[in-house]
């Protein structure tokens, strides 16, 4: 068996669609899924698979069966015995539509693109189609300059996958589309799709993971950013952009082709007009820290006037780290010493030129303010490092209905309302050990977003009784009789307190239950 090179070129020409439902079929015959893979390679390789290793992989697929077969052709680059590969696939048709090539001098066959199994939202079995051995995520990150490149599944794409608030909507727009796997999970719950990507490589790619997949075909725009869209508005727009903030030659499939986080900013302050009302826009994003400005007055100047937002920062890398990050996946740091020492200044030259201290890296989330809602836009721009559990859809959505009750509750409306502890909300109490009291209480979610708050006694006293007999105001009046207090000042000082927890998740009102989910 032969391995095709990581370094060999793009074909010119892919794979066609039109016998990609018989190709379905005899994967899925050979368990080629998602969960058939976990089977075969076990936990380890099918991880060290997911970051574009290949060696363990190729270890647990030394013996012939179908399966074994699949996974080398399409998976591994390794070339394949015609017979054994007529054994899984109908090889005549796929060597006519373009899936597998045939070596002149052995007979052997091989994958032309990368077709790798993906379990869907309510365990559909999909395929992602992309480029061979461009895996994101690998020790050496895609490890390309090719300018047509495009990539398959990475923790970027699935993230944004996760992110994304899934609920039925009449269009949806995946913007910079690359090989398919937002608009993939769009065509569930949106009853038209547009994909849209400055490469023309990517549209087909688009047009094969919807095939193969078995999803309905989408509206396919070349183009960049909205240009290709003009005028339509939308429900739902999603994006994994070319967010890479990084000097001189640009890789489509990485850098936007403007300086610095210009791109990012371009495509979040453009979003707005083209929403429907309380349609959702959502984006990854990296964007600079700039010294002397606070990097959340930055983001918030991105955001349309006419939309809520709630971003997320998960992560500040300085920027030798980023340079780093970033030349190791376009392959640099195997080039000449010389030749990445002066790649890596360039990189240095831009940021200092731009006095960026760091770069940030996230989540947006836009959503077009209805006219009818009472107050002005909610905005929240947030650090949150910590482990989050996925998906955060429904997260995300409960987050801007929280916003819209809280908006439209005055403190006497909000004592007068009856709440609920939210799912798998656990009380922590902090003390030393064989103290009688505990030094103060801790409120910790352990779904969704994983937030912990601190509460003093009245507010772990309230939370843990509020099971929706009572309103709110009734509870703090007990707890004012129990701790000896007056009940008018209790009043007075808890709706804060309140708030904040309704905010975070962890209270959901009783009336807005089943709207709001929980965390």
């Amino acid at each position: 068996m032969s391995q095709t090179s990581l370094s060999a070129p793009l074909p010119e020409s892919l794979p066609t669609p039109q016998n990609a439902a018989r190709l379905r079929d005899a994967l899925l015959a050979a368990a080629f899924t998602a969960d058939g893979l976990l089977d075969l390679l076990g936990a380890p390789a099918y991880s060290a698979l997911a970051r574009g290793e290949t060696v363990p992989a190729l270890r647990a697929t030394r013996g012939d069966g179908p399966l074994a077969t699949l996974v080398r052709l399409f998976l591994l680059q390794e070339s394949v015995p015609a017979a054994r590969a007529a054994e899984v696939l109908p090889v005549d048709l796929c060597l006519a539509d373009g899936w597998l090539a045939a070596d002149a001098d052995t007979g052997e066959l091989r994958g032309r693109v990368d077709v790798r199994p993906y379990g869907g939202d309510e365990g559909q079995d999909w395929f992602i189609v992309s480029d061979l051995g461009r895996a994101v995520g690998g020790a050496g990150g895609a490890g390309t300059r090719e300018e047509g490149v495009v990539l398959g599944v990475g923790g970027a794409s699935t993230t944004l996958a996760g992110i994304t608030v899934r609920t039925p909507v009449g269009s949806a727009l995946d913007l910079g589309t690359g090989s398919g796997i937002q608009a993939l999970h769009a065509a569930q719950h949106a009853v038209r799709v547009t994909a849209t990507d400055l490469n023309p490589r990517a549209l087909d790619f688009t047009r094969l993971t919807l095939a193969l997949s078995g999803a309905a075909q989408a509206e396919l725009l070349e183009g960049s950013l909205f240009e290709p869209v003009g005028e339509a508005t939308y429900d739902l727009i999603v994006s994994n952009p070319p967010f890479v903030i990084s000097p001189g030659a640009r890789l489509t499939y990485r850098d936007g082709g403007m300086g610095g986080d210009d791109l990012c900013r371009t495509l979040v302050s453009g979003a707005g007009q083209r929403l429907n009302a309380g349609g959702f826009a959502q984006f990854l994003a990296n964007w600079q820290h700039v010294e002397g400005e606070d990097w959340k007055d930055r983001l918030r100047s991105w955001v349309p006037r006419d939309c809520d937002a709630w971003i997320v920062q998960r992560e500040v890398q300085d920027i030798t780290q980023y340079a780093e990050l970033w030349l190791r996946d376009g392959g640099d740091h195997r080039t000449d010493p010389a030749e990445y020492a002066a790649r890596y200044e360039a990189w240095l030259d831009e940021f200092e030129e731009r006095k960026t201290t760091g770069v940030g890296f996230g989540w947006i989330t836009l959503r077009k303010r209805p006219a009818e809602l009472p107050g002005e836009p909610s905005v929240t721009v947030e650090e949150w490092p910590h482990p989050v559990e996925q998906p955060l859809g429904p997260v995300i959505r409960a987050h801007f209905e929280r916003q819209d009750y809280l908006s439209g509750h005055d403190d006497a409306a909000l004592l007068a309302d009856r709440f609920v502890l939210a799912d798998e909300v656990v009380q922590e109490q902090i003390g030393v050990p064989g103290q009688e009291d505990p030094e103060y209480v801790v409120l910790r979610q352990n779904r969704g977003m994983r937030r912990a708050t601190r509460a003093d006694t009245v507010g772990a006293g309230f939370a843990g009784v509020c099971d929706g007999t009572l309103s709110a105001g009734q509870i703090l009046d007990a707890i004012a009789q129990l701790m000896d207090e007056d009940p008018v000042l209790l009043r007075d000082r808890t709706p804060e307190a309140i708030r904040s927890m309704v905010e975070q998740g962890f209270l959901v009102p009783l009336g807005d239950e089943e709207a709001m989910g929980t965390e």
